[in-house]
């Protein structure tokens, strides 16, 4: 593995080439939220006062599942006191913003935040890094899965992607809850039962068919979003010993106008090394990686990332090489023998 160095280490470095603004919230970034908003109610109530048919329902409900997966990664971003800088402010527009996906700010800040940033790739510390051998032999039912012929098991996977990441929030409330203190802990569970009771509330208010359409779907859609961007963030990255961002996160590139609209969310590398920074300078830190060092950076397009994800198993067989256990192929991780454009594989 390459030497690996602290966050810190890197930010002394850029800082210096970054506009003193870069380092402000962007409390502007709220009227792209406004806009979804908008779009949001809007479909909501085409759909609830119009007798449309099931093709304009379903175009509708894809809109709404892209505009629910773009406002969550605003919600992102306010949560982590890029926007706004007050604290009980930015918990509420982190709160409206996750409230489709049915995440709490107390939550988000806790897991993600403290936790997911401070210990990314630590197998035993960092609540989203993918198992490892130890792991794996303790999960009786991901055993079976992975004997499962690989095209069948990356289709499980993708199609779980449509819901991981509202059930993966749901299993962090419930490893964290006790965490908090006990004056806090009330508006953490108030928090997460607020917006199931809302999705559960709204079901009832305009009958199953139209709550298909103006939240279930949306919800996969959205969840499978959110997904496809944390699933190339970390998981074909090693795990590391120190919390090194060039190892171990990936930028993927998407047009520009997908950028726009999803708030400069693929560059993950760069919000891993300037959380507290608003993305849209990211392209700036972007740029300073790239001239200092060049070699240590992980960028791949999100469709190639994607197809990696789908061609390799999830299981780490040590820190820098990934397992399909049953069929004793290792295959290597980001920086450590992966070619994205020839993904090879060696026998144990």
């Amino acid at each position: 593995m390459k030497d690996l160095y602290k966050i810190s280490w890197y930010a002394e470095r850029i800082s210096p080439y970054l506009p003193e603004k870069a380092f402000k919230p962007a409390p502007t970034r709220l009227f792209g939220g406004l806009a979804y908003l908008i779009v949001i109610t809007a479909g909501f109530l085409a759909i609830d006062l119009f007798n449309l048919n099931l093709f304009f329902n379903f175009l509708i409900s894809i809109i709404l599942g892209f505009s629910f997966a773009s406002i969550g990664l605003l919600a992102h971003e306010i949560l982590h006191g890029t926007v706004v800088k007050k604290p009980w402010l930015r918990n509420l527009l982190g709160a409206i913003g996750f409230w489709p996906l049915l995440i709490g700010p107390r939550l988000w800040i806790k897991w993600h935040n403290m936790n997911h940033h401070a210990y990314t790739q630590d197998d035993d510390m960092d609540p989203d890094a993918w198992m490892s051998m130890e792991q794996f032999n303790n999960r009786p039912f991901i055993g079976w899965i992975y004997r499962l012929p690989i095209t069948f098991r990356s289709l499980f996977s993708f199609t779980f992607l449509t819901v991981s990441f509202t059930l993966h929030s749901t299993r962090m409330f419930f490893h964290y809850i006790n965490d908090f203190k006990p004056n806090k802990r009330l508006v953490t569970w108030i928090q997460f039962i607020l917006p199931w009771t809302t999705c559960i509330g709204l079901l009832f208010y305009i009958g199953l068919e139209k709550w298909l359409f103006v939240y279930l779907i949306p919800a996969l859609i959205g969840n499978f979003i959110v997904m496809a961007y944390i699933a190339t963030n970390h998981r074909l990255n090693p795990l590391v010993p120190v919390n090194d961002p060039l190892v171990n996160s990936l930028t993927v590139t998407v047009p520009r106008w997908l950028d726009i609209l999803n708030f400069n969310f693929s560059h993950h590398t760069e919000h891993h090394l300037f959380p507290r920074m608003s993305p849209k300078y990211y392209p700036l830190v972007k740029e300073q990686i790239k001239r200092m060092w060049p070699e240590r950076y992980n960028e791949m397009p999100m469709g190639k990332a994607l197809i990696s994800l789908w061609k390799t198993p999830r299981v780490y067989y040590n820190n820098t090489e990934l397992i399909d256990p049953h069929k004793g192929n290792i295959y290597g991780s980001l920086g450590n023998g992966f070619d994205p454009n020839n993904v090879k594989y060696r026998k144990i």
